[in-house]
């Protein structure tokens, strides 16, 4: 996806977005976490410092919770997302060169597998962060 087309959740375009706001207060938290412990660091890192943002402003999470993948109905394995806040919105931390077609497919799976409709994608590889919302 181009960047500019991506919406800027930031000037609050768009007011008929699914669950822009629980969103638009993850980005930030992003953004807090990042500035204050910089970029490219392990993606473990970013992910235990937005649980400390989550607890500290009382909001709802799981960390590493675990979905079975079932296939004909047989359990064939699991799968772990990093982060769900908000009880609705999975956050998948990275650390990549850019977020590309690959994490967006991983993330649209995640959120079949999990029957949410919300993700995030954070990229903290670079100075600037990177971050894309994905809706199923």
């Amino acid at each position: 996806m181009d960047p500019d087309e991506r919406p800027d959740l930031r000037r609050g375009g768009g007011s008929k977005l699914l669950l822009k706001a629980e969103t638009e207060k993850l980005i930030g938290f992003a953004f807090e976490v990042q500035n204050e412990i910089g970029h490219g660091l392990p993606e473990k890192i970013y992910e235990n410092a937005l649980t400390v943002l989550f607890k500290q402003n009382g909001i709802a999470f799981d960390q590493q919770r675990r979905f079975p993948v079932l296939f004909r109905g047989v359990e064939v394995g699991e799968f772990v997302p990093d982060l769900i806040a908000f009880g609705s919105v999975i956050v998948d931390t990275k650390v990549i060169g850019q977020i590309t077609d690959h994490e967006r497919g991983q993330l649209m799976n995640y959120l079949r597998l999990t029957k949410l409709r919300v993700g995030l994608i954070l990229n903290f590889k670079n100075a600037r962060l990177e971050f894309e919302r994905v809706v199923l």
